[in-house]
């Protein structure tokens, strides 16, 4: 059974705003509360965040979607919406984010970085908070918006500050589970290891980790073997250390050839050329290992690399190469750029953005916006009163006068939204909204809906009105 997974597809959905309430104020003796309807509660996020204790993405790869909670509606008596809750994602450190085009989206490096993979929807307002001036007592409320659904890639590069590189059986494995207290699995077989081992390394007053990559052949930058699949971990190590066979059993195989197509596939890969290097001569406890390391060393240091005869069965040679290292990591880590605090960038919109466009297509005029879409999703086409308000609103952003100076006319083709999702409708120039109640001040058609109460007292004075009448008509003999 797979128990290591660097490479997932994830499918995840914000939660879905809830929508509002629209509702009028009804107690006895309080004619014309007026409207109390709540506001809908806002939707889960779904966010990623870097987990120390978390090393692999199996989860992900057994269960790909996830989706967070939706904001419930409002409700009357002013009693707004519970938010949904936000999905936390734990994911290892050194996890990438993509899209289904392969651009990078965040790059999650450190406890505690997140990233927000899907907005949760907006939750709709309720009439009580629509309500104005103009408008007392909204007869309809905001829908909730829907949660954003996005469709990611996770891909795991280790974070480590060492990587063991090498052909298959060249001792790698050997070599981390003796300098540190990792476990991998050893035998004396090719691609014996599967997925990178990483091992914690204290050398005097310097802690590093190392990372042992399953073993490259020749090709493996090109998908050939394991390498593919794990050359993306070697991509934040500081240091690279060849680790050579000098007991190979293969003729057609030396140290300085390993090496050559080795450096080969890494300068393939790319964007690794800098990183410094160390050589290590493994298996030095074979006799015939000994003597083609003695052989083949000046040859190396003539090329510039530092050398290291090892026996990682002998434990020969480690407390050197330990110490080499740790110099290495301290002098990476000095070089590197102190991280500064995060500055806030704020970017005023230009005094000429609307916020929108209108662009003229074959048979409608398009309208994009952050604005104008969102409206759209909060109307509920049902009621005529929101869809009014919604032309108010369209009216005042200067949608109308924007499409009047693109060329629309009476009875075009208008659409807001995307192609796939889009609400289309035909124009009708300064049409009234009939989002306001007409009439005098502070009166409302709407509370004149007849009660009991009142009705029983009307036909009452109706009917002794007919009896005055009947009386007043009266003619004595």
């Amino acid at each position: 059974m797979t128990t290591f997974v660097d490479r997932v597809e994830l499918h995840v959905a914000a939660g879905n705003g809830g929508h509002g309430c629209a509702s009028v104020h009804r107690e006895k003796f309080k004619p014309l509360g007026g409207p109390d309807g709540g506001n809908g509660g806002r939707g889960g996020d779904v966010i990623l965040t870097v987990d120390q204790s978390v090393t692999t993405l199996l989860d992900y790869h057994h269960s790909p979607h996830r989706k967070a909670t939706n904001g419930k509606p409002g409700e009357g008596g002013n009693r707004s919406g519970k938010d949904g809750q936000d999905l936390v994602l734990p994911v290892p450190d050194g996890t990438v984010i993509l899209d289904g085009a392969g651009n990078v989206l965040a790059d999650l490096v450190g406890h505690g970085t997140s990233y927000v993979a899907a907005q949760g929807g907006r939750g709709g307002l309720g009439n009580a908070a629509l309500a104005s001036a103009r408008r007392k007592a909204p007869g309809f409320a905001l829908l909730g918006e829907p949660g954003d659904l996005q469709d990611i890639h996770l891909e795991l590069k280790t974070v480590a500050d060492v990587a063991l590189v090498g052909y298959p059986s060249a001792g790698k494995s050997s070599l981390i589970s003796v300098l540190s207290a990792a476990k991998p699995k050893i035998a004396d077989y090719p691609f014996t290891t599967l997925v990178p081992n990483l091992g914690v390394v204290t050398a005097g007053s310097t802690v590093y980790t190392v990372a042992d990559v399953p073993g490259l052949i020749p090709g493996a930058s090109q998908g050939k073997g394991l390498g593919l699949e794990f050359l993306r971990h070697v991509e934040r190590c500081s240091v690279l250390v060849h680790v050579l066979d000098t007991a190979t059993l293969e003729s057609e195989r030396d140290p300085l050839s390993d090496l050559d197509v080795i450096e080969a596939e890494l300068s393939e890969y790319g964007g690794l050329d800098r990183r410094p290097r160390i050589v290590v001569l493994n298996k030095i406890d074979v006799p015939d290992g000994k003597d083609l390391a003695e052989m083949v060393r000046p040859d190396l240091e003539a090329r510039g690399y530092r050398v290291f005869e090892v026996s990682a069965v002998a434990h020969m040679g480690l407390k050197e190469l330990s110490f080499a290292l740790a110099e290495l990591v301290a002098d990476a880590r000095a070089a590197r750029p102190k991280e500064e605090a995060t500055r806030i960038v704020i970017r005023p919109k230009a005094v000429d953005d609307a916020g929108f466009t209108v662009t003229r297509e074959e048979d409608v005029f398009r309208v994009r916006g952050e604005k104008p879409e969102r409206w759209v999703r909060q109307t509920d086409f049902n009621n005529d009163e929101a869809v009014g308000y919604l032309a108010d609103r369209l009216n005042r952003l200067g949608v109308e006068e924007r499409l009047m100076k693109a060329g629309a006319r009476h009875g075009d083709g208008v659409a807001i939204g995307p192609e796939d999702n889009a609400v289309v409708f035909d124009w009708e120039p300064s049409m009234s909204a009939g989002a306001e109640m007409l009439g005098r001040r502070g009166e409302d058609h709407r509370f004149e809906e007849p009660r009991p109460a009142a009705q029983r007292r009307r036909d009452r004075e109706a009917e002794r009105d007919d009896a005055q009448q009947e009386f007043d008509g009266f003619e004595p003999f």
